[in-house]
């Protein structure tokens, strides 16, 4: 653990890629087997299950800090973090611990989960007493479920291929399927994913999906890119990323973060696939008039592990296939792309079933009539162009060493808006209020103007932007409820966002997606930010 606690500290510490990529170098060369498996599990986007509810972990730590619980709530609002928050208060330990990550994970978080209180405050008070103040904040993060660390998976693809003196996309192919958390990672795993290559060992077996190739996004104009012949365009949907696999006699569906999702959409699960074949698509839910639906719908099929008929009559899913990575049992992610996308198209045409739809191939003599059919795009339901090289092998995660696909998207959405809530953030910017809700207007019963919250969002601002505005927000707070302030409306942004839905959840009747702030707004006062109103205007054109 102390190790692992070490190496989370130096990656949270630091922006810098050489720095993380040189940490994690270090950390794999030299962990024993068993503990780098659990560590490649965590930094690659595996999530921890709580073990413990923060009720319990709240208490428990009052008790062991002999706090008063106000004293506590008043630390835990100071630093932000509750996890960070226990490992401040606590007494320094009486013992010292050298048990390392997995004997921490298989053998002493995992038997908390479920267990009795007792059980849970015996075991916490004495976990507590023999770590030091990181690790215990370390162990806090995985037994309350809230570990998340700033560092890519791509990150600890490469160096894992350097330690192993492996190819990164062969890396890649390996890790497929590792965070998924049904199987839990051994060391004998994690030495079989840095040893050496094997003859035909790029066949892959069974339910192990390949890497995906992912697009960067088009920030040049489209004519930069040459001929426009030489581009496969589709549009781009607004789905969820997966493959769907058919070996030996059975169907496998992945989705682009790694989780087996095929339960969950047993209508593309039946679909009759050829043996030895992987199609990689988006999954949407497909709605009368022959359009994809939003986002929103499909939001309410992801979560559930079991479906209703009623739900699948409701909201069908359809697979929108625009790739074909292996065949009869063949991998042929090296074809270029306009040869896949011919195999794609008698594939399709001779499994002829609606649940599995081919991504319509876009034509058009210039790029001029690219852009004027991408002005179409939310009326069709989709978020813009995908341009692939026609050229094009099928790579691995966000690379250019085998051809490219660019994603064109539109415009996000915009509306001004005002800050009226503010909450501390996490790790390195504990200390500073980063988190913000923001408001439009809207008139009341009595036709008095209120501002009414809509979003939250984190992103966007720069280091010097964020320091600016923590500022006023110090200056302006009205009250504070917990780590959360209200303040005075002084501050108006502009707040970009993907996609828009009507949702009963929410007090302004609208949800948003991908919200992220685009710019501060000085030359506006707050009279003269949006309403909701405009917002659901934008909801009436997206439908």
């Amino acid at each position: 653990m102390r190790e692992f606690a070490r190496l989370y500290a130096e990656l949270d510490e630091t922006t810098s890629t050489s720095r993380k990529l040189a940490a994690l170098q270090a950390y794999f060369s030299s962990a024993a087997p068993e503990n780098a498996a659990w560590a490649v599990y965590f930094l690659a986007g595996g999530k921890p299950r709580q073990a413990v509810p923060i009720k319990l972990l709240r208490e428990y730590a009052t008790e062991a800090a002999v706090l008063d619980t106000w004293l506590f709530d008043e630390a835990y609002h100071a630093v932000g973090d509750l996890a960070e928050t226990i490992a401040l208060i606590l007494p320094a330990p009486a013992h010292v611990s050298d048990i390392g990550l997995a004997a921490w994970v298989e053998q002493r978080i995992a038997p908390l989960r479920g267990a009795a209180p007792e059980t849970i405050r015996s075991a916490l008070l004495g976990f507590w007493d023999e770590l030091e103040t990181r690790e215990r904040f370390l162990l806090t993060k995985l037994i309350g479920g809230g570990f998340r660390v700033g560092v890519s998976k791509l990150l600890v693809t490469r160096a894992l291929s350097a330690i192993a003196a492996v190819d990164s996309k062969l890396i890649a192919q390996r890790l497929m399927g590792w965070t998924d958390g049904k199987v839990s990672p051994t060391g004998a795993g994690f030495l079989k994913l840095i040893s050496e290559e094997s003859d035909g060992e790029h066949a892959l077996r069974g339910g192990q999906s390949y890497p995906f190739f992912l697009a960067h996004p088009l920030q040049a104009a489209p004519e930069t890119l040459g001929e426009v012949s030489d581009w496969l365009v589709e549009w781009k949907y607004d789905g969820m990323r997966a493959q769907l696999l058919r070996r030996d006699g059975a169907s496998w569906l992945w989705s682009r973060g790694e989780e087996l999702i095929t339960e969950r959409f047993p209508e593309l699960a039946r679909l009759a696939l050829p043996e030895g074949c992987v199609i990689d698509g988006e999954i949407v839910i497909w709605r009368p008039g022959d359009m994809p639906a939003p986002f929103a719908d499909l939001q309410k099929r992801m979560g559930r592990k079991t479906v209703s008929s009623k739900l699948l009559a409701e909201l069908p899913a359809a697979l929108v296939a625009y790739d074909v990575l292996e065949l009869d049992g063949v991998d042929i992610r090296h074809l270029p792309q306009h040869e896949r996308r011919a195999l794609l198209e008698t594939l399709i045409e001779k499994i002829a079933d609606p649940v599995l739809r081919l991504s319509p191939r876009i034509a058009a003599g210039s790029w001029e009539d690219l852009a004027a059919m991408r002005e179409e795009s939310r009326a069709r339901g989709v978020e813009g162009m995908m341009l692939k090289a026609v050229s094009a092998a099928y790579g691995v995660g966000r690379t250019k060493d085998v051809g490219t696909w660019w994603k064109w998207k539109i415009d996000p959405f915009s509306v001004d808006a005002v800050l009226i809530y503010a909450q501390a953030g996490h790790g390195r910017r504990a200390s500073l209020y980063t988190d913000y809700t923001f408001a439009v207007w809207d008139d009341d019963e009595n036709g008095q103007r209120k501002l009414v919250p809509f979003a939250k969002a984190y992103s966007g601002l720069s280091d010097v932007e964020i320091g600016k505005v923590d500022a006023v927000i110090r200056k302006t707070t009205i009250e504070k409820f917990g780590p959360v302030r209200s303040v005075k409306p002084t501050l108006v942004f502009e707040i970009g966002f993907e996609g828009i839905a009507a949702s009963n959840r929410h007090k302004a009747g609208i949800a948003v997606r991908f919200p992220r702030i685009l710019r501060q707004r000085d030359d506006k006062a707050i009279v003269d930010a949006d309403t909701l109103d405009t917002l659901k205007a934008l909801l009436t054109g997206t439908q």
